[in-house]
């Protein structure tokens, strides 16, 4: 059986795009079903992996915009 380990291996180092490309992939085989059960639990633990990357990205996109909307707003009041 997998662990997250195996399932979230190489995730950290991708960028949003291709995490969504893989996830997106992900979800398209599970779907299509025709697996086993463990070849399912591997793909969804890999899909969670992936959907966790997504999301990083996008909370750190959107901290970066808060930041930038601030410095903005801060030198505009000066």
């Amino acid at each position: 059986m997998t662990t997250d380990n195996d399932a979230a291996a190489g995730v950290d180092a991708l960028s949003y795009e291709e995490a969504r490309e893989e996830l997106v992939t992900t979800v398209r085989t599970l779907e299509a079903g025709n697996l086993t059960l463990e070849d399912s639990l591997r793909l969804w633990e890999r899909g969670e992996a992936l959907a966790d990357r997504c999301q990083a990205w996008l909370d750190g996109a959107k901290d970066r915009l808060e930041k930038a909307r601030a410095a903005r707003d801060e030198q505009s009041e000066d």
